[in-house]
């Protein structure tokens, strides 16, 4: 028993430390870029409303990164997450304007619709142990289906008090930039942002101080370990994708606020976007190791150098697509080298 736990503190210790260093390329490479965007590109991207926009942009995506970083954690995958977002807005869209509903009862029904996503995928997965790939991808067939058959059409919300809501602005004090007529502009932030980073706190928090943030490590280092360990798997994996699916559920609402319409073509790719930001994050998709800080670089290093290939006049979509395929596999790569300096220990 003492040669397992033995064995068990130095593949976590291991595991730490690549999850350490992954963070920090991924902050490196952020800082690098936008660096040279500042100065290569255009002073406009030095403006603290440029990288805040990225923030306001992005909030959405931030939180569904989030959670699909906890099942990759686990060495699992959701691509249901772009989808069920498109439900959501779908859902609280026709509730708000065609239902007499309003914002509170529209929180809901989007948490609703993402719990029971994580619910239902997380027991396929976890205790009827179907692969997760297939599991999400009938949850994303059900999702489009389902968007619709309860609208077909898109539209703009017209609810008075959503719409008050969407325009709230938060200023960030001692931040902002005088435009050319000289007046002095404050740096804003929309309500999405404040929840998109209080996901990432909490998450963060989860996984660094808490049982089940260690079980979500354990279980995707290697299920047999966890299994002699005592952890149970099966419940471990289930609350990996049932806060995923919480997580989707936030992200459409605020990804509603933000665009303030329901479509069937919303957050259309979202679920790539929200893989490859968790690789640039520093996520492995064998599992065991990832960063909730590192995902949130991701999401800003990837809207960067989407930013930046279309500052250079670049604005064709597959230049966008070549570029970030191109950071995938440098960040691959990058995570194959140390996946194999993991083995050899």
């Amino acid at each position: 028993m003492s040669v397992v736990n033995t064995s068990n503190k130095l593949r976590k210790k291991a595991a730490l430390t690549d999850t350490a260093i992954l963070l920090m390329i991924t902050i490196i490479v952020f800082v690098v870029m936008y660096i040279c965007a500042v100065v290569f590109i255009g002073k406009g991207f030095a403006k603290p409303q440029s990288f805040l926009n990225i923030l306001n942009e992005n909030a959405a995506l931030i939180i569904l990164s989030c959670g699909m970083s906890l099942v990759m954690i686990t060495g699992g995958i959701d691509i249901s997450v772009g989808q069920v977002t498109a439900l959501v807005c779908m859902a609280c869209a026709v509730h708000l304007d065609f239902h007499g509903g309003n914002v509170v009862t529209s929180l809901l029904i989007a948490l609703g619709i993402g719990l029971a996503f994580g619910l239902v995928q997380g027991f396929l997965v976890a205790y009827l142990n179907i692969q997760p790939f297939i599991v999400t991808l009938a949850g994303l067939f059900f999702a489009k289906g389902m968007t619709t058959i309860i609208n077909a059409t898109q539209f703009n919300v017209e609810n008075a008090e959503f719409q008050a809501l969407k325009a709230v602005r938060i200023t960030v004090p001692g931040l902002g930039s005088t435009n050319k007529a000289g007046k002095y502009v404050p740096a804003h932030v929309e309500i999405g942002v404040i929840v998109a980073l209080l996901v990432v706190i909490v998450l963060f928090v989860i996984l660094r101080w808490t049982k089940l943030g260690r079980n979500f490590y354990a279980v995707g280092g290697n299920n047999q370990s966890a299994n002699m360990l005592g952890i149970d798997v099966r419940f471990t994996k289930f609350m990996a994708h049932l806060l995923c699916g919480l997580c989707a559920g936030i992200g459409g609402f605020v990804y509603f606020m933000h665009v303030g319409s329901g479509s069937p073509s919303h957050a259309s790719g979202a679920e790539m976007n929200a893989i490859a930001s968790s690789i640039i994050g520093g996520t492995m998709l064998t599992g065991g190791v990832g960063n909730i800080a590192g995902t949130l670089f991701g999401v800003l290093s990837l809207s960067t150098i989407k930013q930046i290939v279309a500052s250079l006049g670049l604005d064709e979509a597959w230049w966008t697509n070549i570029t970030v395929a191109a950071m995938l596999c440098i960040f691959l790569l990058v995570q194959s080298v140390i996946l194999s300096r993991k083995n050899k220990k």
